[in-house]
């Protein structure tokens, strides 16, 4: 396709870059997708804020969009010029080890599609064939532009034994914790969010949970927690959604005896969780640690937002044209949003 494009580099630490890039041809499998939308996400601002370390630096940034087909390479079939689609950012092989195993999210060998934030993005063929999909006129791009967040989420719920009526403490308010949260409350839970963000928290009182705790200047949050819970025995299910290690550790002490921790939060390199080992062994926790997502989960992530259990408005907050993306990542980091959007019309 002749002509340039407009792209964000990350240069380094805070350093973002907005450039001029011939636009892309599609080789075979591959389809190239006019931007429409593309979000913010707590990845990016940790990226932006400390690097990332897979990747030297020039590199191409951001990997939530959602936009319209303007080129398909050859070979492509379910989409074509001018579908308005949803795309994930990554897929797996399908050949390693884990794949062949039924662990996808394991993938040794994902390909990613890095770069949205971009006028234009080239999707690798893996992605195009098993995780980008048509949506509907009644689907917004805005709303579109959640399924990869939100497949995390619908995964990692689906690690959880959550049984109607449970008490369920998602930690972080969060675009991900609020994610747990409303589908916590579709599996019937009675659900406690916790944060120190008063506007996260009333987003999590939108969506349906049953209490949302301030925990600004709580010194002892486990048992602000547990005093909520019957007889103060502690949570059935805690969902820890902040990267935060100390979280980590005090989401372990939230639990019952018998109880589930789903850890699903990114820590910084190098941090190391300190577990109490009596209370690990005579309580029976079962500690569960859980990343990413598969692609029957981006599928059926894509079918709830259809279905409406989550909302644009809920999640996104303020639009920026590309050339003001480093406010549009501050403001996501001061956590003043749930999230930013980036326009390109």
């Amino acid at each position: 396709m002749n002509g340039t494009m407009k792209q964000a580099m990350l240069f380094g630490v805070e350093d973002i870059r907005i450039i001029e890039q011939p636009i892309p041809d599609p080789g075979p499998g591959e389809v190239l997708v006019k931007n429409r939308i593309s979000t913010t996400c707590g990845t990016d601002v940790k990226n932006f804020r400390r690097g990332y370390p897979l990747l030297k630096p020039p590199h191409p940034y951001g990997h939530e969009f959602s936009g319209v087909v303007a080129a398909v390479g050859a070979g492509v079939e379910h989409v074509k010029e001018g579908d308005r689609v949803a795309c994930h950012n990554t897929a797996p092989c399908g050949r390693c080890y884990y794949c062949k195993h039924g662990q996808p999210f394991m993938c040794e060998t994902l390909t990613y599609c890095r770069g949205t934030y971009a006028e234009y993005v080239k999707v690798p063929a893996p992605i195009v064939a098993q995780n980008m999909f048509v949506i509907p006129d009644s689907l917004s791009h805005k709303a579109a532009s959640l399924m990869e967040p939100f497949s995390c989420a619908v995964y990692g719920i689906e690690n959880c034994p959550i049984a109607l009526g449970d008490f369920v403490v998602v930690n972080g308010a969060g675009p991900i914790g609020l994610m747990f949260a409303r589908l916590a409350v579709l599996r019937g839970a009675k659900v406690l969010v916790t944060d120190m963000v008063p506007s996260r928290l009333e987003t999590a009182r939108r969506l349906g949970v049953w209490k949302a705790l301030d925990l600004t200047g709580v010194e002892d949050t486990v048992a602000a927690v547990r005093a909520l819970t019957d007889r103060e025995r502690g949570a059935d299910v805690v969902i820890e959604a902040t990267g935060l290690i100390q979280v980590w550790e005090t989401s372990v002490k939230m639990a019952r005896k018998g109880g589930f921790v789903l850890l699903f939060g990114g820590t910084k390199a190098g941090s190391v969780l300190h577990v109490d080992a009596t209370l690990l062994h005579y309580s029976q926790l079962t500690v569960k640690g859980v990343y990413h997502t598969t692609p029957a989960h981006v599928a059926a992530a894509l079918e709830l937002l259809k279905l409406g259990v989550i909302s644009a408005e809920d999640f996104i907050q303020n639009e920026y044209p590309l050339d003001q993306l480093e406010a549009a990542i501050r403001e996501h980091a001061s956590g003043a949003v749930i999230k930013n959007c980036i326009v390109y019309d």
